[in-house]
């Protein structure tokens, strides 16, 4: 089989070798890449990861394995609160380096596609800092953004939520409106961390209600820690998509197959804060659309989405076919974006990763080993990274 990509990076034909040959006898092409012996598959789509922060939480590994919980942590003032500190003080140049470095690192994971969140500012000046990092990374880097204000990922200290939630609402939403209608910022999706503690029913509500008034897709965190109903609250919201839920309830994936909203699930998280597994199988067979994520962020420092797609095999039961789809046109959809991503077909845009291995299934099966595995990442027909360990085109 081969592919042919036009100039405007879109795929243009997809099918078998002599027949393209013939269809496009008199075209010249810029570029060839023979993949015999390899395959070639979709760009992998990560649906939810917070990249764009300063201030690492290394010391706060070996707590967690010490046995200190997330939410222990959190109100003893680390976690969130300490790389919002640090992400407050950085300049935006600073943020905007190294940003630029973990998602060229995702890059070469083979990630062509992913979605990123503001979060660790909690007041409208460093959210405002955030979202224009990643709107420069958008504008300037051959990758796909989907960008998501998450400026209510935590409380910030001596607010309680309930002022927080109204500081979003009166100060925040209205900036970003007018920000968009200016061109400045575009961002894709609402965010709110919906947890006992941190964001109830009532607040998370009102603040994506706000944000899809403004034109915003709804794609927020919930049922992590406690069941907290996020889901049906989704369902009924018209969510696209929701993260985590390692703690749904079975009422909440009902409701959540019958609104076509995705469930994005993070296998690193409930890996690395040894929490309960979602239920993938239960979602999967009521029809749930299922998606992944990686959730790179300073407690889950995870770039590769074929480590992603290994633990959500190993520990949340799917099998291959179902983490590939959940890693590409599944995760698409939970963006908006299945329409022009996450597959290889006719018109949609050109964006493949090509592996050094005979059968696809190598992506997952070696895990870990992506670094010696993807040979070449496309974005838009354009080779964005191309292994050394490579034959040349």
């Amino acid at each position: 089989a081969s592919l042919v990509v036009g100039l405007d990076g879109c795929i243009k034909a997809v099918g078998q070798a002599d027949v393209i040959r013939s269809q496009f006898s008199g075209a010249t092409f810029e570029s060839i890449i023979d993949c015999s012996g390899k395959c070639v598959l979709p760009g992998l789509v990560d649906a939810h990861t917070h990249p764009v922060w300063a201030g690492d939480r290394v010391h706060e590994f070996a707590m967690k394995l010490a046995g200190a919980s997330y939410m222990e942590i959190h109100q003893a003032g680390g976690g969130i609160h300490f790389t919002v500190e640090h992400t407050r003080k950085a300049t935006e140049e600073e943020l905007f380096n190294t940003f630029k470095h973990r998602l060229e690192r995702m890059r070469r994971a083979g990630s062509t596609l992913v979605e990123c969140k503001s979060g660790y500012g909690l007041n409208l000046e460093t959210e405002l800092k955030m979202l224009k990092v990643i709107e420069r990374a958008k504008q300037s880097m051959d990758i796909g953004i989907s960008s998501t204000y998450c400026g209510a990922h935590s409380v910030p200290k001596g607010k309680t939520a309930t002022e927080a939630t109204d500081d979003i609402i009166n100060n925040h939403l209205p900036k970003l409106k007018e920000l968009k209608l200016s061109g400045e910022i575009h961002v894709n999706n609402i965010d709110v961390f919906c947890e006992k503690g941190v964001f109830d029913l009532e607040s998370t509500r009102r603040i994506l209600q706000a944000g899809k008034d403004i034109g915003l897709q709804i794609n927020f965190h919930g049922d992590e820690l406690h069941p907290m109903k996020s889901a049906e609250l989704g369902a009924a919201l018209g969510a696209r998509a929701i993260s985590h839920l390692e703690e749904v309830s079975d009422e909440g994936i009902s409701a959540m197959a019958r609104a076509e909203c995705a469930a994005v699930l993070l296998p690193t998280t409930a890996y690395m804060l040894r929490l309960k597994q979602p239920p993938a199988r239960k979602m999967l067979e009521e029809g749930v659309i299922v998606a992944l994520g990686s959730d790179f962020n300073p407690n889950a420092y995870c770039f590769s989405m074929p480590m992603v797609m290994h633990l959500a095999c190993v520990n949340l039961k799917m099998s291959m076919n179902e983490a590939l789809a959940a890693a590409t046109i599944n995760a698409a959809y939970a963006l908006g974006k299945s329409d022009t991503h996450g597959s290889i077909e006719t018109g949609k845009q050109g964006d493949f990763i090509i592996i050094n291995a005979p059968r696809w299934e190598h992506l997952i099966y070696q895990f870990g080993g992506h670094e010696a595995l993807i040979d070449y990442v496309i974005v838009k027909g354009k080779v964005v990274y191309q292994n050394e360990r490579c034959g040349t085109m």
